[in-house]
């Protein structure tokens, strides 16, 4: 389990689009608001993501959590650990507090958490977890590790997809394994405030002097076993996204929410 690190996180997926000095000006920016876990991957802009991360923790590792993701093609004994020393120097770091397996691959979970014990003996990470596991990954993942060796499961998990509130959430909290949810507010357009689902974020946000997307982060990380990594690219965003870190929701506005954005049916896990 993932333990003294913000609750709300920053994620840097596609950030390498954004003019890097802007981008780099957020993530320190949320930083400086509390924001102090930071998730990368090797994939993301091919390492670029990696670098302008490293840029901006540069004089400010000490008080970041820094994860970042092995590629499943990239997953075998001796890619895992080459993969993990590239992230290090794209990032200019020493070490990782966390490295995942991003999803699963062709390579055995064996020889990939073989390689995560070797870079944690070799003090290159600090703990590991994995990304995209449904329940089924997670019983053999856990066959294969053992107890008390996975971290996080992070996954897909915003108000229209909530499929992992099934199975997945309870899995993790029964094995103490921290939820980390990317991509919270989704790849579409937030509701709009005229509709029903807009009408309740938006009466929640209200009497909280908060915004809708504070309402939704709160949401998604009611339970303590959940935590949201939303990526900003501009100021304002990262400013906003830290303000839902102190925002406790009422057991009515929690049904209203849940009303309003409906569970939905048992399914397979959904990722991007």
């Amino acid at each position: 389990m993932l333990s003294g690190i913000s609750i709300i996180g920053q994620g840097t997926w596609n950030l390498e689009l954004a003019p890097r000095a802007e981008a780099v000006k957020t993530l320190q920016r949320g930083i400086d608001l509390g924001m102090t876990h930071i998730d990368t991957a090797e994939m993301y802009g091919s390492g670029r993501a990696e670098a302008l991360t490293g840029e901006a923790i540069a004089g400010r590792r000490e008080r970041v959590f820094v994860v970042s993701k092995v590629l499943p093609s990239n997953a075998s004994r001796k890619g895992t650990i080459a993969a993990c020393e590239r992230s290090l120097k794209a990032l200019g770091i020493d070490h990782l507090d966390c490295y995942l397996l991003h999803w699963r691959g062709s390579y055995a979970l064996a020889d990939t958490f073989a390689a995560f014990e070797e870079l944690k003996a070799a003090g290159k990470i600090r703990s590991w977890g994995v990304s995209n596991f449904d329940t089924e990954d997670l019983d053999e993942a856990l066959r294969v590790a053992g107890k008390g060796k996975i971290a996080c499961n992070q996954v897909l998990y915003h108000l229209r997809e909530r499929a992992i509130e099934h199975a997945v959430i309870p899995w993790c909290e029964k094995n103490n394994v921290a939820v980390v949810a990317y991509s919270p507010f989704g790849q579409m357009a937030s509701p709009s405030p005229a509709s029903p689902e807009g009408k309740t974020l938006a009466e929640i946000a209200g009497a909280h002097n908060a915004t809708p997307r504070q309402v939704a982060l709160a949401f998604l990380t009611r339970k303590k076993s959940v935590l949201a990594i939303p990526k900003a690219s501009k100021l304002a965003h990262a400013e906003e996204n830290a303000g839902a870190g102190d925002l406790a929701l009422a057991a009515k506005e929690i049904e209203m929410i849940d009303k309003a954005f409906p569970l939905g049916r048992p399914k397979s896990l959904p990722m991007l």
